[in-house]
């Protein structure tokens, strides 16, 4: 496999050669893909049928929750597949598949978080003009945008990736298609475009980070001009949930990419993994956890 019009397939070095260990893998893959097939599907039924959360919060909780299902079926089904059948191989176009929307649904998760926030810093910091604001209109096209960024960037990353020449092998050093580990595979000349490519989508983070910081640095100060307690109980709440989620991302995106690449072992890539989509697994809990964060609409 000299080069990329060979390569036909890519071994995914991360599962194990013992069977009990694979059937472990299977057992864990599963509850975590059933668990969070479950509660994201709740979500999204529930706010279907209910009237009273057709709001533009809930609005955007469902399309988070989409993502969510996204995120769980672009690697999971074929993790479980592989461990069940003892074997490592995934095909060129499924690896290109999983990058693409791997990347993809990471980069709509944190551009819906931002439009998120803004829906609280609206709600909260000027609550006479919310309905004019965040009408229908232009909540969906705030979805919507945040939809079609994430796929632009995706698309930027998976053309550079795949378009590069792999002559160190085709054996992948974790469960699934991951842009750095395929970069090590590479000898074409990757450095410039792909610095120019990752500046590109650390200025889209950094900005989404920076509206975020700012939504709930107004909102605390907002918050602070209360004079009732139970007032002041109830704005924080609104926000409570959403702003654990936007932690818990940015930490598990922290864990992920930040990480020295010399201390990256199939331990800590097992748990990338897993924290990847236990995500999913707890962003309904904690939405679910307050019932309040409607109160401000």
């Amino acid at each position: 496999m000299s080069n990329q019009t060979t390569m036909t397939t890519f071994l995914l070095l991360g599962f194990s050669d013992v069977p009990d260990v694979q059937i472990l893998y299977f057992i864990l893959f599963l509850a975590i893909y059933l668990v969070a097939l479950m509660e994201n599907l709740l979500i999204i039924t529930a706010i279907a049928l209910d009237h009273h959360l057709h709001t533009p919060m809930y609005f955007f909780l469902m399309n988070l929750s989409v993502v969510d299902l996204g995120s769980i079926s672009v690697n999971i089904p074929k993790s479980m597949a592989n461990s069940i059948t003892h074997t490592r191989t995934i095909s060129y176009a499924g690896c290109v598949a999983q990058v693409f929307f791997l990347v993809f649904l990471l980069g709509a998760n944190f551009f819906l978080l931002t439009v998120m926030a803004y829906d609280r810093y609206v709600a909260i910091c000027q609550p006479l003009h919310y309905e004019r604001v965040m009408n229908r209109r232009a909540c969906v096209q705030m979805a919507a945008s945040a939809w079609i960024c994430g796929s632009l960037n995706s698309a930027l990353h998976t053309g550079n990736t795949f378009a590069l020449t792999f002559c160190g092998g085709n054996m992948v050093d974790h469960f699934f298609c991951e842009i750095p580990k395929l970069l090590k595979l590479t000898c074409s000349e990757s450095y410039l475009s792909e610095v120019q490519i990752v500046t590109f989508s650390a200025c889209l983070g950094l900005s989404c980070f920076v509206l975020i910081t700012f939504s709930y640095v107004q909102i605390f100060k907002t918050v602070l001009t209360i004079s009732s307690e139970q007032g002041r109980h109830k704005a924080f709440s609104t926000c409570l949930p959403h702003l654990i989620v936007v932690s818990l991302f940015v930490f598990t995106c922290i864990f992920a990419y930040l990480k020295p690449t010399s201390s990256s072992t199939l331990g800590l890539d097992l748990m990338w993994f897993s924290l990847l989509h236990v995500t999913a697994i707890m962003n309904p809990v904690i939405y679910s956890m307050t019932k309040g964060h409607q109160s401000c609409i």
